[in-house]
């Protein structure tokens, strides 16, 4: 099968992406429940390949267009629909328009409840069966995906006979708008309290390794973020659906497909900044960031060197701004990765551009606790391997000059810890102190550097040497920052 291609930058062809839970507005309902039963019942297959009948009428259309323009509550998580009914037969337009109707309102948890109470479920599955129409197909998967979202009707759905079944075959589609809403689905269910369910659905390496060979493979940006979102939802899953699993994944080359996709979102950045690559480029960092803390399979992807520089190579991106939350997630692997493999650490310990890099992020983690704390893990685990009074004086320039450039970043950071450790909340989340270790010894060492620097230039200066030049004042202010907040 040959994953259809669209464009490089495909994005859905029928309607938008997912709206995150707090993009749903409150808007009161009007929708009649016998309205809804209505569309239901339009929706039989029967009714769905055949021109003639009441479909066709004009009044039930005028009926439909005047309910799809009533205020409808959005209560919880789905997806809106898009009609776009192109060129198809009068009935199957009638049977799309009732079809996307009901995936608007499967949306909102009072409607869902109602739907599966009057055979949503068994009129879905007839036409999954029956139908061979993308578009039909599409609806039919998004209106179940919508319904996922609720706890009661995924319920339905996965106690209704063979449909959990139907739902996986279709990721052997052609369409990318059925894989995109097949991938949103199952996501849904491996997030649901039902996770188990339909991890026990997906665990035969046949299917799995299509998950991957799509991820991997396809050019759809759509279809692409969906599938890496799958395989995250699976990282992230209950223990038992990790256990159910991710061994047969990491047989199947999961850690290789990762960093795959990874080396490639890293040079269309470097060259290209597309804008709608970049939330794929955060959910395959997310993805690798789950396995690296994962017991038993962390040290395969930890010790890779590719993806080790990889993610150095992020940290040290230039134009943050736009990728701020992926450079969040780097810092984070990288400590994973220190965690696992000390060696790490070793390589970069000499490398001021990603020293630079690290402070930089600090400013984009403002809100993200264990992201400054991975920060400043990573900072002491190199700041101690650094030799100042060792080295030459240039040498020890070249660090002043990147400390001294970050002061405003540094300060920031310290006094925004400050008023954080502060509270009871926090005093209880770093009872083990390592964090506070790990910050205290960074401090030390650029205390001590800074120390070095100070002694070297005023030696330079009473032997009337020429030397580089530091803003004293800044030196000075650094140091006295850093003497504040250490312990």
């Amino acid at each position: 099968m040959a994953v259809p291609a669209d464009e490089d930058h495909g994005g859905p062809t029928h309607h938008p992406s997912a709206p995150s839970h707090d993009e749903f507005f409150d808007l009161s309902t009007t929708v009649d429940p016998s309205y809804i039963i209505s569309l239901i019942r339009k929706l039989l297959p029967s009714a769905s390949n055949s021109n003639k009948g009441s479909l066709t009428q004009n009044n039930e259309k005028e009926e439909l267009t005047k309910s799809s323009s009533k205020n409808m509550d959005v209560d919880d998580c789905g997806e809106f629909s898009h009609q776009d009914s192109g060129s198809v037969s009068i009935g199957e337009e009638v049977w799309e328009e009732c079809g996307c109707v009901l995936w608007d309102l499967a949306a909102s948890k009072t409607h869902a409840e109602l739907m599966v109470e009057n055979f949503i479920l068994e009129v879905l599955v007839a036409n999954l069966i029956a139908c061979q129409s993308p578009r039909v197909t599409e609806i039919s998967i998004g209106i179940i995906g919508n319904l996922a979202c609720h706890e009661v009707p995924v319920k339905h759905i996965v106690s209704t006979e063979g449909l959990i079944e139907i739902i996986v075959d279709k990721l052997f589609l052609d369409d990318p708008q059925c894989l995109c809403e097949t991938f949103r689905l199952l996501t849904v269910g491996l997030q649901s309290g039902e996770s188990i369910t339909w991890a026990e659905a997906l665990q035969s390496e046949h299917i799995l390794s299509h998950i991957l060979w799509i991820a991997e493979n396809t050019l759809n940006l759509q279809l692409m973020e969906k599938s890496i979102g799958l395989i995250l939802a699976m990282l992230e899953s209950q223990q038992k659906v990790v256990d159910a699993l991710l061994p047969p994944m990491m047989k199947l080359g999961l850690t290789n497909t990762l960093i795959s996709l990874l080396s490639f979102e890293m040079s269309k950045l470097m060259s290209e900044r597309i804008s709608e690559r970049y939330s794929i480029l955060d959910l395959i960092l997310r993805a690798i960031e789950a396995l690296s803390v994962i017991d038993d399979h962390s040290q395969e992807i930890c010790s890779s060197k590719e993806l080790f520089q990889l993610v150095c190579d992020l940290v040290m991106f230039p134009d943050k701004v736009e990728v701020g939350n992926c450079c969040v997630t780097a810092a984070i692997l990288i400590a994973n990765m220190l965690s696992d493999v000390d060696n790490h650490a070793s390589e970069i310990s000499q490398d001021l551009g990603l020293l630079a890099g690290l402070l930089d992020i600090f400013s984009f983690a403002s809100n993200d606790l264990e992201a400054r704390n991975a920060i400043w893990n990573v900072m002491a685990r190199i700041m101690v391997r650094i030799r100042e009074t060792e080295m030459s004086p240039s040498s020890v320039y070249s660090y002043v000059s990147v400390l001294v450039s970050k002061i405003d970043v540094i300060e920031d950071e310290l006094l925004n810890q400050q008023i954080v450790y502060s509270s009871h909340e926090q005093a209880s989340l770093s009872s083990s102190g390592s964090t506070a270790d790990a910050r205290n010894t960074s401090l030390r060492r650029i205390i001590s550097i800074l120390n070095q620097w100070s002694a070297a230039a005023k030696e330079s200066a009473e032997n009337n040497v020429n030397a580089e030049v530091v803003d004293e004042t800044d030196v000075k202010r650094l140091l006295d920052c850093c003497h504040r907040f250490s312990k």
